[in-house]
């Protein structure tokens, strides 16, 4: 008897291996400034839904959109050429407060080590010297800092009535030409036969929890918001059962979308 529970168990687990539900793993992150200096760093993209969907949804809107009786209203090459030029000044103004935050942090770690010295030693007047040098930069960085803010914020002001114009014209156009999407979507899953699964990635930006569909042809699809565009992945992928499907999302794989 347990020569032949041996001989089968084993069968049994890989009989209910083939006929289980095959698994997908999603990682998300991107590249960010090193908040320390000395170029880019991997950041995980934590709390983002994930969906795996049994069809295209990318094909589905296009194909609506191209049927539609009006085009999609798009942006002005000016404005967007106004935007970049926002994003522009936020990042120098990012550049010169991070200059000004280190040089104060610098300064209050000099004046702590300062304040624990005999002022007639040797490590105290040099200390002293280079506390003096970096609080003379100060007031330069500081005024470097506000004139930044000032450029980005007229530019930023004189961008924002002109966005929310053409935003509300592609909400407007996208409520009428897509709103019967949802039973479009609903009926493409009905024939797959196959799963829709929503997830949430992670602290480590892995989303695997809920993601166990059955084999077949699947897309996934996720948007992340920066500043001024949006991140978008619809990404097909074949699931089979074995080992996990893994499949990386990154700045690199996303389309980026203009965010007004």
């Amino acid at each position: 008897m347990r020569s032949l529970l041996t001989r089968v168990l084993p069968l049994l687990v890989i009989s209910a291996a083939a006929c289980g539900p095959a698994e997908v793993v999603v990682t998300m992150e991107i590249e960010v400034d090193d908040p320390a200096g000395g170029g880019r760093i991997p950041r995980a993209l934590s709390q983002v839904e994930v969906r795996l969907l049994p069809y295209d949804r990318d094909a589905v809107f296009d194909s609506i959109a191209a049927a539609y009786s009006t085009p999609e209203p798009v942006v002005p090459p000016d404005l967007l050429a106004a935007r970049e030029q926002v994003r522009a000044a936020q990042a120098e103004l990012e550049q010169t407060q991070q200059r000004w935050n280190a040089l104060r942090d610098t300064l209050q770690k000099l004046g702590a080590s300062m304040e624990r010295l005999d002022r007639s030693s040797a490590e105290y007047t040099l200390l002293f010297r280079d506390f003096t040098n970096l609080e003379d930069q100060l007031p330069a960085v500081e005024r470097q800092s506000d004139r930044a803010f000032a450029l980005f914020d007229s530019l930023q002001r004189g961008t924002i009535r002109a966005s929310d114009s053409v935003r509300i014209l592609q909400e407007n156009w996208s409520d009428a030409a897509f709103a019967g999407v949802a039973d479009i979507f609903a009926a493409k899953v009905q024939a797959s036969g196959l799963d829709l699964v929503v997830d949430t990635t992670d602290a480590s930006g892995v989303a695997r929890q809920h993601l166990l569909v059955r084999p077949g042809q699947y897309w996934v699809h996720a948007r992340y918001e920066l500043p001024y565009v949006e991140l978008y992945w619809n990404m097909p992928v074949t699931v089979e059962r074995g080992e996990p499907v893994q499949v990386r999302l990154t700045r690199g794989n996303a389309e980026e979308r203009t965010r007004l």
